[in-house]
């Protein structure tokens, strides 16, 4: 890319959703998108600078060992296009590795970076499938992307995607502790095998939970949302999750399970009145435990690409 190309190339706004993965059966294969950001705006420069508000600021702003800087690096190196350095300005309101989807959001911003300063000629589907083999699962970056509750499945490189818009008058609880858990450490307590009668159940679930969240059947969560794959094995290291699982049902409740790998846990409630007593009932359950940080949401319907395709058009 010569000089003056560099030149015409304009700044990039960003604003890319949470996301919670999983929803309990969907290993690996369901998501949805939360209403709190990753905000990024770029613009070439002389040298990387990153000026950081929000959460985490402090680990937001390095230059070194930097997800997204590292990635937009990598990405325009083996694409054989020059690294364009980067003045960044960034909002951050996704908890780092509280399963809330800040490495999807962080790769996804860099991949857009590089498509943009890089000037690649990426679909959104190109961009869903790199940032699916840099995440090693797609649900995440779907949602992200694309926005709404989406299931996901890989073929080889490619992914395949199904994505509704969540009912509007869902609401989500986010219940984040104080300390968060790599997924790197998360995925290390998973056995390698499973018995049959455990799969089957998770069939079953998952078979409920996109339908669940396409014919707004809130009288399914409870049992959609049911687990047998993962959350028994994380419980251990996600003290939140063992006492919240029996709320589905009841104070408005429809459903409970670990956000992605955790240690958040996600509640989903019938409409705005439960967010009420949903949260009365979560911080009794959780009584003599560490204070949980609650964060009230909506189910997002667009996702980053919106956003991007708006901004570069």
């Amino acid at each position: 890319m010569s000089l003056a190309s560099r030149k015409n190339v304009g700044n990039l706004r960003l604003r890319l959703p949470a996301t919670s993965a999983n929803l309990g059966p969907g290993f690996d294969a369901a998501a949805v998108a939360l209403d709190f950001y990753l905000e990024i705006e770029a613009e070439s420069a002389a040298e990387f600078s990153i000026a950081a508000t929000g959460r985490d600021r402090e680990r937001c702003s390095r230059l070194e060992n930097n997800l997204i800087l590292e990635t937009y690096k990598d990405l325009l190196q083996s694409h054989g296009r020059p690294i364009v350095p980067l003045a960044i300005r960034m909002a951050n309101g996704i908890p780092l590795a509280m399963g809330c989807g800040s490495s999807a959001a962080g790769r996804l911003a860099a991949i857009a970076l590089a498509v943009h300063f890089g000037q690649l000629d990426w679909s959104s589907e190109r961009i869903i499938e790199e940032a699916s083999v840099l995440e090693g699962h797609p649900d995440n970056a779907a949602a992200c992307w694309l926005g709404g509750f989406v299931a996901c499945a890989s073929e080889g490189r490619r992914v395949h995607v199904a994505r509704v818009v969540p009912p509007s008058e869902w609401r989500a609880i986010l219940v984040l502790p104080a300390e968060p858990l790599s997924t790197s450490k998360a995925r290390a307590l998973l056995p390698a095998e499973y018995s049959r009668a455990d799969a089957v159940a998770n069939i079953q679930s998952v078979a409920l939970l996109g339908l669940a969240f396409a014919q707004a059947r809130g009288d399914l969560l409870r049992v959609a949302m049911n687990d047998r794959i993962h959350q028994p094995f994380r419980a251990p290291f996600c003290p939140f999750l063992p006492p919240l699982l029996p709320l589905a049902g009841d104070h408005g409740i429809l459903g409970v399970a670990l956000s992605g790998a955790g240690p958040a846990v996600l509640v989903v409630v019938g409409s705005e009145k439960a967010l009420e007593p949903a949260s009365a009932a979560i911080r009794n359950a959780l009584e003599g435990l560490v204070k949980p940080d609650l964060v009230a949401c909506r189910f997002l319907p667009a996702g980053a690409s919106q956003c991007f395709a708006t901004h570069r058009a």
